[in-house]
């Protein structure tokens, strides 16, 4: 049986004991419920949104990690306009530890 989810404006395929790095969504050790886009247990396929109403996916939160660093530079001709930046993104690893059907 496995689900996709939707958080952080991605989808991610997840099945039950899978660790996987989301968007921040909380506290270490708390419990979030994502929501399911699809879900598929063998031949039975969920998709309609009456269908997923009842089914839900939960996950708990592992660690806070970060994501690899970015670097920038912005550039402008003839002007000695230069500029350096990064980025570090915070992520949530999270362990998926039920899917429900309803």
């Amino acid at each position: 049986m496995y689900a996709v989810v939707k958080t952080g404006g991605k989808q991610y395929r997840v099945e039950q004991g899978q660790t996987l790095e989301v968007d921040r969504l909380g506290d270490p050790g708390t419990e979030v419920s994502l929501r399911p886009v699809l879900v598929v247990d063998g031949d039975t396929v969920l998709a309609a949104p009456d269908q997923l109403s009842s089914a839900s996916v939960t996950a708990r939160i592992v660690e806070e990690v970060r994501g690899p660093k970015i670097n920038g530079f912005l550039y402008k001709n003839k002007s000695n306009n230069r500029k350096r930046w990064g980025h570090r993104q915070t992520l949530a690893r999270i362990e998926i530890t039920d899917i429900t059907k309803g």
